[in-house]
């Protein structure tokens, strides 16, 4: 096996309010990594949080590619650089993932395709929702039973508004905080919402978005988790957001704007963001390879 040109794989946000475990978009900010054959696997890590060991879900995305092409894992030093927040919302587990299967596609001469590492990825993660963007890029209507991906339209002139607070979500724990089973009414909600997300795409009519972006499946239910944050998404809103909602499991919440409104949608979001930091992304790619 050689060395290979630098992987890039984005960021996402997953759910998109109405679209619980359903909808995801990519973000334009990459995890990187670089990759090539070892004695034993080896892995160096710099960005976000503190990440170690064998392990770690690069390798963990790697070992399963290689498997499931019934090849086996030769091991591999990986050095990864993350500008991804951790435990934010953001994809940060998914694209580590991603990378991983990857890897294995690209050391396998493509055996896999992009296809197939979204369905390994999608199989490890068990949310196509941001395993589907971080391969595919833009907005992506995904499944994981059985495992399927479809690329939406990409609006043109738009931005994400990302106001992360300095505190961690689990996704286990903003799991547990969601019912078993919730009213009629509810369901009935998101699905004819969640419908909007890619009329709305496709026929250009993004203000049918900020009534898209509305939920009552998860975000209700984990707004203990993340103080203000509901009362953020409407004041992101009334900013003059094209969309607003929380990214993945949380905290961080998102507002699609166009630019003349990004001033005052940030503004909008600085109380919910407090002590943590504001990003201005556009739309990503999915995940490419760059000679460096």
């Amino acid at each position: 096996m050689k060395s290979f040109p630098r992987l890039y794989v984005p960021a996402t946000l997953a759910n998109l309010g109405s679209g619980f475990d359903a909808l995801g978009v990519a973000l334009d900010l990459y995890l990187e990594v670089e990759a090539e054959p070892a004695r034993e696997d080896t892995f160096l890590y710099q960005g976000e949080g503190q990440v170690g060991g064998k392990d770690n879900l690069i390798h963990q995305g790697y070992r399963a590619g290689m498997r499931a092409l019934g090849l086996h894992p030769e091991p591999l030093l990986i050095r990864a650089f993350n500008p991804i927040p951790l435990a934010r919302g953001m994809g940060s587990s998914s694209a580590a993932l991603v990378a991983g299967v990857a890897l294995a596609n690209q050391y396998s001469g493509g055996k896999l395709g992009r296809e197939g590492v979204f369905q390994v990825a999608a199989s490890l993660e068990g949310h196509p929702d941001n395993v589907a963007p971080a391969v595919y890029g833009g907005f992506v209507a995904a499944l994981a039973d059985p495992p399927l991906a479809i690329p939406l339209p990409r609006p043109q002139g738009v931005y994400f508004v990302l106001a992360i607070p300095p505190y961690e979500v689990p996704t286990p724990l903003a799991r547990a905080a969601l019912p078993e089973k919730v009213p009629l009414k509810d369901a009935v909600f998101n699905l004819a919402r969640s419908a909007l997300w890619p009329a709305a795409l496709y026929s250009g009519r993004l203000e049918a978005l900020r009534e898209a972006c509305r939920d009552r499946l998860h975000q209700p239910h984990r707004a203990h988790l993340m103080p203000g944050m509901l009362e953020a998404i409407e004041a992101a809103l009334e900013a003059g957001a094209l969309a607003a909602f929380v990214g993945g499991a949380g905290p961080t919440v998102a507002a699609l704007s166009r630019e003349d409104e990004l001033e005052e949608v940030a503004k909008a979001l600085e109380g919910y963001r407090g002590e943590g930091r504001t990003l201005i992304l556009g739309i990503g790619e999915g995940y490419f390879w760059k000679e460096t």
